[in-house]
């Protein structure tokens, strides 16, 4: 049987609240990579304020989120943070990623990262769906999604502001069966 946490550039393990306040508080410096994450104003917040939030977010059951650290092959490196959100009764979830570290960027980190976060949803969680959301200029990162096997499904014109400027909101998603056919 196939390894599901390792991809070709990537694997995904385990994260502790402890690792993941110490990678945000050095990725929040980046603003570019905030922006591109979150449409929420950049904010600092300290690695004590991440942690705690980190401990009531992994303390819920059934886990409000199945989350993964992304590591590099190579190097073993913490490069970012991705999972799904599931809403399991419908069969269906919310994809995330972050790649904090910009030394990753371009890399094909992150397609590597969310096949295998596609594979744990459909063979793992048996999901029917898994959708994700985007901010029409973030490029990279809509191209990353569609070769992972993500489609456009919609846009939401005007949804969000940014230095003074509208910016759409995109909507991708990929169903079971399409998953399937490239990964027979």
């Amino acid at each position: 049987m196939k390894d599901i946490y390792r991809g070709t550039l990537v694997r995904l393990s385990a994260i502790s609240s402890d690792d993941l306040a110490k990678a945000f508080v050095q990725w929040d410096r980046d603003s570019e990579m905030r922006r591109l994450a979150d449409s929420d104003p950049a904010q600092l917040w300290s690695e004590n304020k991440l942690k705690e939030f980190f401990d009531k977010d992994f303390e819920k059951d059934p886990p409000r989120a199945y989350r993964f650290a992304i590591r590099t092959l190579a190097e073993d490196r913490l490069i970012g943070t991705t999972g799904l959100v599931p809403n399991l009764p419908h069969g269906d979830a919310w994809f995330f990623i972050v790649l904090g570290d910009r030394e990753s960027w371009n890399k094909g980190y992150g397609t590597d990262a969310a096949q295998l976060v596609l594979q744990y949803g459909f063979v793992e969680l048996n999901l029917r769906r898994i959708t994700l959301g985007l901010h029409s200029y973030n490029d990279r990162a809509f191209r990353s999604y569609e070769k992972a096997g993500f489609r456009m499904e919609g846009r939401m014109r005007g949804e969000g502001l940014r230095g003074g400027v509208r910016f759409d909101g995109l909507y991708m998603g990929i169903l079971r069966e399409e998953w399937m056919e490239s990964n027979p």
